[in-house]
């Protein structure tokens, strides 16, 4: 399995956009439109953000990660943060999700930050089992628990 950034493989931005598109936006009746998202990912880096990283196998596109600026409006002082981690459910449990997360703190760090940051509604428990660090519950004007988790990139 090799990790390397969207920007590097843009035959494969259609099937990311589809995978976020279905995982984060529909899923959180967002209004964003599917076109939205191509455009976004169309527009990704490899040394500023907002980045995409895929994970790739034999040609296939196993799983993906961004890193925004900011993710989360009301907390603009934490920054950069792990965004949309997703991988595709037939790979689930190969380490995919991991090793993307691993690639997502190198990048980081070679980007001279030293923490990561992200927000989760629902696996909070995934990102403490792995050292995580929680820092705080908040809400916004859609979520009413949004947990805030960083990690040191050392």
């Amino acid at each position: 399995m090799n990790i390397d950034f969207l920007s590097n493989h843009t035959d494969k931005i259609k099937e990311v956009s589809e995978m976020i598109f279905k995982e984060f936006v529909v899923k959180n009746e967002s209004d964003m439109q599917f076109e939205d998202v191509v455009k976004h990912f169309s527009n990704t880096k490899d040394n500023e953000f907002p980045i995409t990283l895929v994970a790739l196998e034999n040609g296939e596109c196993l799983g993906t990660v961004s890193i925004f600026e900011n993710d989360l409006k009301i907390r603009d002082m934490y920054k950069p943060w792990l965004a949309s981690l997703y991988t595709n459910p037939e790979y689930r449990g190969r380490g995919v999700g991991q090793m993307l997360v691993a690639k997502t703190i190198d990048v980081v760090k070679e980007l001279g930050f030293n923490e990561l940051y992200l927000r989760t509604e629902d696996a909070s428990d995934y990102y403490r089992n792995r050292g995580w660090t929680y820092l705080e519950t908040v809400s916004d004007d859609k979520y009413e628990k949004i947990d805030v988790f960083k990690i040191k990139c050392i």
